[in-house]
């Protein structure tokens, strides 16, 4: 004879493991895709840093520093950066982590949708 409650509580074990196995997944996309925007943010770094010294060195070839305007690209290159950063780190409350979780929630809850 078959015992109805140990059946139950397989099921529901298996759902639980189920569960939890969705949750580990979701976590490990999470992390990989943290990792992929942080191995983009420090490739733009790199590159930003590249570009300010080569135009430093153009500069410096023209006019040995009379008129700086290399520090225009610093000041552009900076501040898209410091927007990543921010964006990236969750620093601040308009771009912060769970700033996009929060919009698709509330687009979600709209009925107009």
């Amino acid at each position: 004879m078959i015992n109805s409650k140990r059946i139950v509580k397989q099921i529901a074990l298996l759902k639980t493991l189920k569960m939890d196995l969705n949750t580990n997944e979701a976590k490990y996309n999470t992390a990989k895709e943290r990792v992929a925007k942080l191995k983009e943010f420090y490739a733009k770094l790199f590159r930003g840093i590249v570009a300010i010294a080569i135009t430093a060195g153009i500069n410096y070839y023209i006019n040995a520093w009379e008129n700086p305007w290399f520090l225009w690209v610093v000041f552009g290159l900076g501040l898209g950066l410091t927007l990543k950063a921010i964006k990236l780190f969750g620093i601040g409350f308009l771009f912060g982590r769970n700033w996009e979780e929060r919009k698709i929630n509330e687009f979600m809850n709209r009925r107009d949708l």
